[in-house]
């Protein structure tokens, strides 16, 4: 199904009037099987489309959290094929909640386009965010995924302006990642009033759903972004949970899924004027 899954899901969405919330885990952490747990308990959670890190050794985009959640995940002996396992294993209970794999080239090029995309797609995934592939040089992995029908999903950020916008959008497809804030993930907190002009704008441009992620940590920053957004995506915040549930001996996968829960709610509720409960 693939990238139909995403379509299906953000049509959905709109009908009931709402933004999508997006939880962001990186795959692995802080073990194999914890992470499978907190990946299969995420849609009864709130989850509507679920990002699936996987883990680089040099993850440029990301802040202090996500930077330690790869580490972790790597020193656990996480593999890119190890990303996809679970994935697999989602899917024999769930056919309708979209997973975008999101990371970086280097181990993509290592294991070959074409070769990847087909294994991506025999798993379950429906679009990839590949944070470090330049629009220009984005024909190849492009024409792979396409091939097995799953999105290309591009960054934009407060820098894309208008004459750059096109070029970033020309290979687009399933939803356009909107980067709140400028730096790394983790660090600065996303505004509503600034992000709202820029998703707009883009919608516009790419005829794509917008989702809105990096400072957005708490659920009242959750609400208010998805009241101008189609769809808001928490990282840091959730795997900064792991890790605090890792050290203080604490059940991960409860305290994971209670603080997407939060979030969850937040964005449901955010255009009814309610308060979640």
């Amino acid at each position: 199904m693939t990238k139909a899954r995403i379509d299906a899901r953000f049509a959905a969405l709109k009908a009931e009037g709402r933004a999508a919330f997006v939880p962001y885990v990186m795959a692995g952490d802080p073990d194999a099987a914890t992470a499978l747990k907190i990946l299969k308990g995420l849609p009864a959670a709130g989850a509507d489309l679920i990002e699936v890190g996987f883990p680089f050794s040099d993850p440029m985009a990301e802040g202090p959290p996500i930077q330690r959640a790869a580490l972790r995940a790597l020193a656990k002996g996480l593999t890119l094929r190890g990303t996809l396992d679970p994935i697999a294993a989602f899917r024999e209970g769930d056919q309708t909640t979209p997973i975008i794999l999101m990371g970086y080239m280097n181990p993509l090029v290592s294991r070959g386009f074409k070769d990847f995309a087909r294994e991506a797609a025999e798993a379950g995934v429906d679009g990839m965010i590949v944070v470090d592939c330049p629009p220009e040089e984005a024909d190849p992995l492009a024409d792979a995924l396409e091939a097995h029908g799953l999105a290309l999903i591009f960054l934009t950020s407060p820098t894309t302006d208008d004459k750059r916008l096109p070029t970033v959008l020309r290979r687009a497809s399933g939803f356009v990642y909107y980067v709140s804030v400028a730096g790394v993930t983790g660090v600065k907190e996303a505004d509503a009033a600034s992000v709202a002009p820029n998703v707009e704008r883009i919608r516009k441009a790419s005829g794509l759903p917008v989702a809105v992620g990096f400072g957005i940590k708490t659920p009242e920053r959750a609400a208010a972004i998805a009241e101008v957004a189609d769809a808001v995506v928490v990282g840091s915040a959730l795997v900064d949970v792991v890790a605090e549930a890792v050290e203080l001996n604490e059940d991960v996968t409860t305290r994971v899924l209670s603080k997407v829960d939060s979030l969850a709610k937040a964005v449901r509720f955010a255009r009814r004027g309610l308060t979640a409960v």
